[in-house]
């Protein structure tokens, strides 16, 4: 006899579980992550790690903090944006952080001023030419430009030469760090323009990240763009038999992807006020984890921006938490590669839990 569960109102225990949002699980993980921290702080420390214990400060929360912890996942969450539709459209995407360093040196070279103190600019690189002290939106166009032409170098290799995304995106990493460090032979690229500065000041950054990621979740959600992300990172042979263009979508996926990673350098270039060859090293990795962490699926078909969006929060309060206990730098990287691993290890263990309860 087949069993049943029972529950109020005519809604089964079973059904209210399904009803459940997976992105409830993340945050509640986050919460929990936040009081282990609060916790250890004040057993260990005599200090808290969400409150503010200073008597000449009025505010109940260490706002400081809390402003150091969203701004350090709001440039590398905004890559996790585009790395989200990646692997949910059944993808990967290595590229990403070199994609950054090399549109951070092109985007900057086009934002820098003719003088610097009355003086010509040492660095600017086009001063010959003219192309000093443009209209912000010029570097920005060109940032564009850049992940534009990666996301259709990606994106096309993929789409109609087959070729594993992992190996084209390798490539794409390689050749894009190398280009960042050919632009200006190693050197460093500074004084921008006010306009270009602005971009990346306070918590900008952070109306950036949280703008970008309502505008996502919304497209994922509601549109037909988003719906054959879901198809195609589901099942992909049923998606090409339902209709859907497969080579042309991924296309479209992996150049979104790399505009904001491009719209992530010019956030970052633009907060430092300079543009270094060796900018987002690693990032494409970190927002890979926050994807993950927020539950979207490497086997495709399943996650959402908000997911992310926490579990880029799960993150940043991992690193603050380690600074807030004393821990130094390279503790902090050992336990980077734990959570990257961990993040797979959590994927596989929920696709596992998926099979079984099919």
């Amino acid at each position: 006899m087949a069993q049943t569960s029972h529950g109020v109102g005519g809604l089964t225990y079973d059904a209210k579980k399904r009803a459940w949002p997976a992105e409830f699980n993340v945050f509640l993980a986050l919460v929990i992550l936040v009081g282990a921290f609060e916790l250890i702080g004040r057993v260990f420390l005599g200090d808290s790690f969400l409150f503010n214990t200073r008597d000449n400060v009025d505010a109940i929360f260490n706002e400081q903090r809390l402003q150091i912890i969203i701004l350090q996942v709001s440039i590398v969450g905004i890559i996790a944006i585009g790395v989200t539709q990646v692997i949910i459209c059944g993808g990967i995407d290595l590229s990403s952080g070199s994609v950054v360093g090399a549109t951070a040196m092109i985007a900057m070279s086009f934002a820098q001023v003719a003088t610097v103190n009355g003086n010509p600019n040492p660095k600017a690189m086009f001063i010959d030419y003219g192309l000093t002290d443009l209209p912000v939106i010029v570097p920005v166009l060109v940032a564009i430009g850049c992940g534009l032409i990666a996301g259709l170098v990606n994106g096309l290799l993929i789409a109609y030469t087959r070729i594993p995304p992992f190996i084209a995106t390798l490539g794409m990493m390689v050749t894009a760090r190398g280009i960042a460090k050919w632009w200006s032979k190693g050197q460093p690229i500074s004084f921008p323009t006010d306009s270009f500065a602005a971009i990346g000041k306070g918590l900008m950054p952070v109306i950036i990240f949280i703008s970008l990621a309502i505008l996502f979740q919304l497209i994922l959600t509601y549109t037909k763009y988003g719906k054959h992300c879901y198809a195609i990172g589901s099942n992909e042979d049923a998606a090409r038999m339902s209709g859907i263009k497969i080579a042309n979508h991924k296309v479209l996926v992996y150049v979104i992807a790399s505009i904001l990673a491009s719209l992530a350098a010019v956030v970052l270039c633009s907060k430092n006020l300079t543009a270094q060859a060796g900018m987002g090293v690693m990032y494409e990795l970190d927002a890979i984890a926050m994807a993950v962490i927020g539950g979207v699926s490497l086997s495709g078909g399943r996650g959402s921006i908000i997911g992310t969006v926490i579990g880029s929060l799960i993150f940043g309060v991992i690193i603050s938490g380690f600074t807030f206990l004393r821990l130094d730098a390279y503790y902090q990287e050992m336990v980077k590669g734990v959570i990257i691993v961990g993040a797979v290890v959590l994927d596989q263990w929920r696709q596992r839990r998926r099979a079984i309860g099919a």
